[in-house]
């Protein structure tokens, strides 16, 4: 069965995340929607996607089986509204929207009408930190660091940041006691750490914008173990003598950061006719809302 898919955007995260996880799928038909004209016949000649428009609108009236989002966050709500209106599954590259409340309308309005609404955290599915995530262990310690990219607060938290909150969130579940802090200068988030805990479980969430490097660390450890993960691709389990796994020389960049993971979750449920929920994907855009609350003091 082919699946008729758009990719509604194509900018950074679809050329690189998305378009090789679901460009060279026999049972995908690309359908591409942009309104710049020149990136809509560069990217339809690369991929050789014949369905090339300029809006929602025409390709719609074509007929989707799905559709993924990767316009700007200020674009999704009004394009997921329209997906969701027309009852077409739609999975949405982080964030929903940038506020909680304009998420949970989104949210409310998929699950009143019955149509599947997922969220693009691929973390969730990376190898890596699904083998972390098995180990149960009560102690984690994850940091996304940026070099010379302090911003606006709602910006860093709600476009970034919010991996960090939803990977904590899958790693320490029952972890419910929040507490938040930061350093802004002059309007701009220079660092941010979130530490949830609860459930015999902490969690500890760090994110420097003002760095001196970009990388993402993830440290799980208790019961005598401890696993260290680094850029998504090597994984130290560390003790009496380091034992270093890296990521396979034919391992796909999209398998090892979750992408492939995730594209086939949503395709699947789009294929059997399975309703995907976002009501748990709402929880870390609530969450995201009171870290920015708390920054604002």
């Amino acid at each position: 069965m082919t699946l008729r898919i758009a990719m509604i955007g194509l900018g950074d995260i679809a050329q690189k995340a998305y378009l090789p996880v679901l460009g060279p799928r026999p049972d995908v038909e690309l359908v591409f929607v942009t309104r710049n004209a020149d990136t809509l016949a560069q990217w339809g000649a690369a991929w050789r996607v014949e369905r090339l428009h300029a809006t929602l609108d025409a390709a719609l009236a074509e007929g989707l089986d799905g559709a993924f989002v990767h316009a700007a966050t200020a674009a999704h709500p009004a394009l997921v509204r329209q997906l969701l209106q027309a009852g077409v599954p739609t999975l949405v590259d982080k964030p929903l929207a940038d506020t909680g409340d304009e998420s949970e309308a989104l949210v409310d309005l998929a699950e009143t009408r019955g149509v599947s609404l997922a969220v693009g955290f691929n973390r969730r599915h990376a190898p890596a930190y699904r083998d972390a995530a098995a180990l149960g262990a009560p102690l984690t310690v994850m940091q996304k660091n940026r070099a010379g990219q302090a911003d606006e607060p709602r910006r860093v938290v709600f476009d970034d940041f919010i991996h960090v909150v939803d990977t904590l969130r899958f790693l320490a579940p029952g972890a419910d006691r929040i507490g938040v802090h930061g350093r802004i200068v002059g309007g701009l988030l220079e660092h941010v750490v979130l530490h949830l805990s609860g459930g015999g479980r902490d969690a500890l969430g760090i994110m420097n914008r003002a760095s001196g490097a970009n990388e993402e660390t993830l440290e799980v450890s208790g019961g005598g173990a401890k696993r260290r993960i680094i850029d998504l691709s090597q994984v130290v389990d560390q003790g009496a003598q380091d034992q270093l796994t890296r990521r396979g020389d034919w391992t796909s960049v999209g398998r090892q950061r979750g992408f492939e993971g995730l594209c086939e979750t949503f395709l699947e449920a789009v294929r059997d006719g399975r309703r995907l929920s976002a009501l748990d994907a709402l929880q870390t855009h609530r969450l995201c809302e009171t870290v920015v609350r708390d920054l604002a003091g």
